[in-house]
Order: C-alpha cells, then structure tokens, then sequence
C-alpha cells in the first residue's frame, strides 16, 4: 500500500487568479518598503534562500498581514492583541473559489435590485478579511456577521479606515440585527475588554444562544452566498495543538460545542429555513473526516447541489464546503479540477455480499456506457479504461469539486470531445465491508484535469449504487 506521503505527491494548486500563486510575497522587498516590518524578518534556514518569519509570532504573523493588504489590495488594517489574524493567500483563495462558483452559472443568479453580488459572512471577525478582501477584489457587497463587541468594533474600525469600500460592507450585530448601523453611524456600544480564550465570557455582548443566520437574515433579504471560517475547535486545549502557527484567536473564534461539525450543521439547519433567500451557503472545513459527515448531512436534509474544494495554505490543509437547494441550471459542471494522474476513495459499509468483482463489474459498465473502451484484468481487479473519442461537460476553471445533484443515473452524461485518455481504475479490499478504488493516468500526457472529473462521477456513481442501495436495505 502507497504511504501517505506518496499518495499526496502532487497536492492540489493554490488558486490561479491567486495573485500569490505565481509570485509568492518577498519579503525583503516588503520590509524595504514597510520598515515596521524589518524587525520580524529571518535569515532563511537555505543558502540563498528568501527571508522569513517566525510563524509562531503573532506580531510577525500580524504585520505581514497588514503589509500584505496595504501593499497588494490598498486595504489599511489593524486588530488588536488575541484576536484572530488571517493569512491572506489563504482567504483569497476562498473569494476566488466563490467567484467560480457564481460564474459557472450551476444555480442561476437571484434577482437583485442591485447588480453587485451581495456575501454574507458568518462570523467576520475584528478582522474582517473577508468583507475586505471580496470588496476591494472584485467590488462585492458584504454584511458581516458577529456576536462580540469587540469584534463589531473593530470590524467596523477596519472599514471605517477604508472609504472607498464603506458603502460595500454593513457590520451588523447577529444578536440584534435590527440595531445594526452604518459605518458612519458609529461603533454600537461601549468598548469592552478583549474577548480572550481563557475567558469564553469576556467581551460577549449580546446573547448566550448565539444566531448563526436565522433571526439575522432580515425578511426579504437575497444574497448571492454566505461564507463562514468556523470555530474550529471543541475546547481550548484542542485549539492550542499546534506550535508551528500563532494566527491568534479568541475563544468565540476558535471554540464551540462539538467543534467545527457542530457549527456547520447549524448553518445547515438554518439553511433549511433560508433556501430561497442564498444563492449558495458555503463554509471552511478544517477536517477531511469533518467534511464527509457534513456531505451526508447534506444529502440527508436534501439539498439539490454540493460542491468541495481543497484549499492549500502552506502545510495546513482547509476545505470549502458548498450546497444550495435551489434548482441546478447545468448538471454537470466542477470549477477547476486538479491536474493530479493518480486520485482514489473509499466504499465504506458495504453490504457482505459486496466485494472488489462486483465493484469491478460495476466500474466497467459505467465506462462502456459512456463509449468507451475497456479491458478488465481480473487477476488484479483493474480495468483499463481508453476513451479514443469521448465527451465531457465537466471542464471549466475554478477550484476542485464535487458535485452531486438530484439525478445519479445521469453521471456519465459528457458533452465535450476529449481523445486519447487512457487510465487505470484498480479495486483493492481493505477490511470486510470497505474497498478502495484507485485510478491512474496511463498515459502521462493526457489530460489530468478530464481525468480527474470523470473520476469523480465514477465516485458518485458507485457510492450511489452500492451505499445508497445498502442504506435502503439496512431500513
């Protein structure tokens, strides 16, 4: 079995229209032309290597931040001692994945007197990157959601610094929306002490039940999506894990009962009474395992799309995380697929009687149905897969996704030529109950990103067939 290590040779790509992904920041030139930023640079570990930082210093982590928006996106920025600090590649990354979502036209636009596109972000922050980033990027309008005072208070400071996008972004009070006020209106309530992780009350202003959107969407509200960078964390000892990174982080931020699962399925569950008021609800995941429980959460509350995406930051790994219950306009379409040549998943609780013939069989017949070519080897449980002259309607640029909608049958609907792709698809037994399908790119130069789409609806596929069917048996 191939290590961890080299299943993950080739990790997915910082987003294209990053403008980090070609040109990483240099900081040395950045600290030749923000000298507050010179004391916190390092000589690099690498002769020749670029100056860094210490990543577990959150004045450093902080400043780079500040001069990042400062320099790149004309964003001046600041947030006090132990609040969260956001990487900024990072969260751009986020906004890009948004714009592809709204531009590939999968859920059709809702219609807004206003033509700008209209977010909301749960949970902004003192920081307010989000509102800040989707606003000086691409002109968005935003709300952005929060519950402390001191949260409200410098989120609104930071837009406040910002005039040419105050008319964009409303920070609004999620325990009393109604008493939401413009920027120039002013900060809503005294100043209090920081919000600190030892202290899950301070600063907390409003309410112990705390609103996620329902009772914060106002009546008659449409938005083009709401995003959200949970709390990741069950309890501050959990939160505190890593020593390579200082991002900050009060305890609201970063902790919430039953951790990241237990406040998506709450925008989950508001969802449900908001479909026709998002386009899209999206949120960061910070777990793969979180990520599949919130899929099948989904599937169960019955929504009509899901979308995912991995978000590269360095070595932390996030996930993005998207649904809508709104009718698909297309049905088969990812955003960016990743050029990877080897992609693989788990069927997990399979009936007894299932096993890697079976799921073999079932892979062939999904490939000839398509047109293509295919030669099974059953002596190792693979198939060769040739698609000589084959179409796909999943290819255009964004992030990588899954997409389920209402209609499984239909995933081996392709629509645009493709030629000369050739894979391998190879089914290994793990434990009773659980096979792992594996694909391969035969051919090197072929086309990594059709590969990588057509792989995915085998997944979708054989999941339907073989888990959704098992389910129904089981009840």
């Amino acid at each position: 079995m191939l290590s961890k290590k080299r299943r993950r040779a080739e990790p997915p790509t910082i987003h294209p229209r990053n403008r980090y992904s070609e040109d990483p920041p240099d900081f040395a030139l950045l600290a030749s032309l923000y000298p507050s930023f010179q004391p916190f640079l390092l000589p690099s570990r690498r002769p020749g290597g670029r100056p860094t930082i210490d990543w577990t210093d959150f004045n450093a982590t902080r400043e780079l931040t500040r001069v990042l928006l400062l320099h790149d996106h004309g964003v001046h920025w600041w947030i006090p001692d132990g609040q969260l600090c956001p990487t900024v590649p990072n969260r751009s990354n986020y906004i890009h994945w948004l714009q592809d979502l709204l531009s590939s036209n999968v859920i059709p636009p809702i219609k807004n007197d206003d033509e700008k596109v209209r977010g909301f972000d749960i949970g902004t922050g003192a920081n307010c990157i989000y509102p800040l980033l989707g606003a000086s990027l691409l002109g968005w309008s935003f709300v952005g959601s929060d519950v402390t005072n001191i949260a409200l208070e410098w989120a609104r400071k930071n837009v406040q610094s910002n005039s040419h996008l105050t008319e964009l972004i409303e920070i609004r009070n999620a325990c009393d929306p109604s008493s939401s006020k413009n920027i120039e209106d002013g900060v809503m309530g005294e100043e209090t002490p920081e919000g600190s992780m030892g202290n899950p009350s301070m600063g907390l202003g409003c309410c112990s039940e705390l609103p996620v959107l329902a009772g914060v969407i106002k009546d008659g509200e449409k938005f083009d999506f709401c995003m959200c960078n949970p709390p990741f964390f069950e309890s501050v000892e959990e939160a505190g894990l890593n020593p390579r990174t200082s991002c900050g982080g009060t305890y609201e931020e970063m902790v919430f009962p039953g951790g990241e699962r237990a406040f998506i399925t709450r925008i989950i569950e508001d969802s449900l009474q908001l479909k026709h008021s998002f386009r899209w609800f999206t949120s960061m995941v910070g777990r793969k395992a979180s990520l599949k429980f919130l899929v099948s959460k989904l599937h169960e509350v019955g929504v009509s799309v899901v979308k995912t995406t991995e978000f590269v930051q360095g070595h932390t790994a996030r996930w993005g995380l998207a649904w809508s219950f709104l009718s698909p306009a297309k049905k088969f379409i990812a955003l960016q697929t990743p050029k990877k040549n080897h992609h693989s998943f788990m069927l997990e609780g399979l009936h007894r009687q299932v096993g890697a013939f079976q799921v073999l069989k079932s892979v062939e017949s999904f490939f000839l149905a398509a047109g293509a070519s295919c030669k099974s080897d059953l002596s190792s449980f693979s198939v060769n897969v040739s698609l000589m002259e084959l179409t796909e309607g999943l290819q255009k640029n964004g992030s990588e996704t899954s997409e389920s909608t209402a209609s499984p049958a239909e995933s081996n609907n392709f629509q645009d030529p493709v030629k000369g792709l050739s894979f391998r698809v190879s089914v290994f037994q793990q434990v009773p109950g659980t096979l792992l399908v594996r694909g391969s790119l035969v051919d090197k130069e072929g086309s990594a990103g059709s590969f990588s789409l057509f792989f995915q609806q085998l997944e979708d596929s054989l999941k339907t067939e073989f888990l959704k069917s098992n389910t129904h048996r089981r009840t």
